[in-house]
């Protein structure tokens, strides 16, 4: 897995800096975005694996399924990535590039799990604490499910804050058997 991470990183760096220059990254992001989806489709990698095709014909087939999400720029590192035979990192890739435009435009996403739906003000009270202490914009995507029992679990990026009442008795479970 981190070796596929590290290859993919030099391609998009330069996708990156090309639309940090361009002044397109809302767009590259889409446009990454929608070509993993393609790419991970499962009859599309069945396809993508056929030997006999070429890189051209890898290329094409892509571009004319992702259609007019792609501009000319797009296209061509769609080619660029099939002449490499690196068309399997496009996932990689646009999770990659959405954290570096994330860190370039300073925000976080945050994953809020609770047991019950939140009051919207408490949503926006807990945002405005994050964003003070993380120093980014902070936008939250919660979920219910109601097996922590209770308490929250926030998740951004690599840091994990399980306040969640599962959590909990787990932690007094392990203290008591020790």
């Amino acid at each position: 897995m981190a070796e596929l991470n590290t290859i993919a990183r030099p391609y998009t760096k330069a996708a990156f800096e090309f639309a940090l220059n361009k002044g397109g990254l809302d767009q590259w992001s889409e446009m990454l975005s929608f070509t993993a989806v393609v790419v991970n489709d499962s009859e599309m990698k069945r396809v993508l694996g056929t030997p006999s095709l070429s890189a051209e014909q890898k290329a094409q087939l892509i571009i004319s399924v992702c259609d007019k999400k792609l501009d000319d720029a797009g296209k061509n590192f769609i080619y660029l990535l099939a002449e490499n035979q690196r068309l399997a990192l496009l996932p990689k890739i646009s999770v990659q590039f959405d954290q570096l435009k994330a860190e370039h435009e300073k925000s976080v996403d945050v994953d809020m799990t609770t047991a019950y739906e939140l009051d919207p003000q408490l949503v926006d009270t807990l945002a405005q604490a994050l964003r003070s202490k993380l120093g980014r914009e902070v936008k939250i995507t919660s979920q219910v499910d109601q097996s922590i029992l209770g308490g929250i679990i926030l998740r951004a990026n690599d840091l994990v804050i399980d306040g969640s009442v599962r959590a909990k008795l787990a932690k007094l479970a392990e203290a008591m058997n020790s």
